[in-house]
């Protein structure tokens, strides 16, 4: 009965200097076939801001992909050692869940992100610092 339109985003701290190769999520729930867009940003931490669209990758995804690690190619991308980045999801078509991880502070979320929920592609959105979503980074250092 929402009306409002789910974008969920996930902030990342890159470990070392290496070249972007892909993101995967660990896709939960396909609800119908359907179009996901990446895109992936600049973090600005002090500010909790998301910077413009660094690169961006999309898949099709189908209900045979329930509980599968996508991969969204965005190659080309060099990630700095200690800099902050952020991905959103983005499904115009379908609705999906996506694997979340749950921290506490005696076990600090990986890679000091957060996990982000905006709706309709509002600019500012609600953050959560012990979840995280269930995502790998491939890259070449």
């Amino acid at each position: 009965n929402d009306n409002n339109d789910i974008i969920g985003g996930q902030t990342f701290i890159s470990p070392s200097e290496v070249d972007l190769e892909c993101i995967e999520v660990l896709t939960s729930v396909v609800a119908a076939p359907g179009k996901v867009l990446m895109t992936l940003h600049d973090f600005d931490t002090q500010l909790d801001s998301w910077g413009p669209i660094l690169g961006s990758a999309s898949v099709d995804l189908t209900r045979t992909d329930n509980g599968k690690w996508k991969s969204f190619n965005i190659s080309g991308l060099h990630l700095s050692k200690g800099k902050a980045y952020g991905f959103r999801l983005e499904c115009p078509n379908t609705y999906i869940g996506v694997g979340e991880a749950a921290r506490s502070s005696e076990n600090p979320p990986l890679f000091k992100g957060r996990e982000w929920k905006f709706t309709n592609n509002g600019q500012t959105g609600r953050s959560f610092s012990y979840f995280s979503l269930a995502f790998k980074i491939d890259a070449k250092a």
